[in-house]
């Protein structure tokens, strides 16, 4: 059976919302999205070969995000094992209109050396607009806690409900 060509497809959301081509979050508003929001959701392989999940603030650099994490807690010694992960970032919470998500694979050097930690704690506790960033910094810097850096791979995957007949609920 052939699919109806761009031209003969009626807007996303009007019939029904199995074909959602063209529905990816743009460029200005993934970086929208990325400066918004704080938290996203971090998939990854347990050491037991589940698939996992946990939610984690996050700080993006120099096309890099950062998250951190304590040594022992399972997120972070099976990414030690397997550094491949996906991040999921989405709007709730920050106002922004609509219903957007950015999926980001990527893989993870973990960092546990004192430069590191003296550039990320501070700019982190920044990021997360504590009412005492100085005393944030105090807390994260504990022994064995540790920075994790990601590397985008692969192709991101995006969706913004904004491009669906109704915010893709139905409806005009």
């Amino acid at each position: 059976m052939s699919s109806p060509t761009d031209a003969a497809r009626p807007q996303v959301g009007v019939r029904d919302i199995e074909d959602l081509r063209g529905t990816h979050l743009a460029r200005t508003d993934q970086d929208d999205l990325l400066d918004a929001q704080t938290e996203c959701t971090v998939a990854y392989t347990s050491r037991d070969g589940w698939p996992a999940g946990v939610v984690m603030s996050f700080l993006r650099r120099d096309g890099r995000y950062w998250l951190t994490a304590v040594g022992g807690r399972d997120h972070l010694e099976s990414l030690r094992l397997d550094g491949r992960l996906t991040l999921v970032i989405d709007n709730r919470g920050t106002g922004l209109p609509g219903r957007r998500m950015l999926a980001v694979q990527g893989t993870v050097v973990v960092h546990e050396d004192r430069e590191t930690k003296d550039w990320f704690f501070p700019a982190f506790a920044e990021r997360m607009a504590a009412d005492d960033p100085a005393a944030f910094v105090r807390l994260l810097d504990s022994p064995n806690r540790a920075v994790l850096e990601v590397t985008p791979t692969g192709r991101q995957k995006s969706h913004d409900s904004r491009k669906i007949a109704g915010n893709g609920r139905g409806g005009r």
